[in-house]
């Protein structure tokens, strides 16, 4: 698979994801235009190519010791980090942040699923 369509396939993911942790999660917005949510969904996907992966290795003596549960830290980070560059994206507390990061989680395994 090109690069191409692992980015087309991450920014479907990464949109469907972060449209239904606006539909179900209080205290987590994102605008719901096509336009909004692409941008938003773009970002997202970058943090996640080219952030993330210093995250993880900063963080992998932690992500071994926990066995891989850490890796929820990495994904919160990186929901975070939307949210600080990105005024329409706001989370309001921890719980909804924790909470979107595991729908975005469940979305983006159910989509990778072969």
């Amino acid at each position: 698979m090109g690069l191409i369509s692992k980015f087309i396939i991450m920014l479907v993911a990464n949109g469907l994801g972060l449209y239904a942790a606006t539909v179900f999660i209080d205290g987590f917005t994102v605008p719901l235009t096509l336009n909004g949510l692409i941008i938003v969904s773009a970002v997202l996907t970058l943090i996640n190519i080219f952030v993330r992966p210093i995250i993880k290795f900063v963080l992998s003596p932690v992500i071994i010791l926990t066995l891989g549960l850490a890796s929820i830290l990495v994904n919160l980070a990186a929901l975070y980090l939307l949210d600080y560059l990105l005024a329409s994206v706001t989370i309001s507390g921890i719980l909804p942040l924790i909470y979107a990061t595991l729908v975005l989680g469940l979305v983006n395994f159910v989509i990778h699923l072969k």
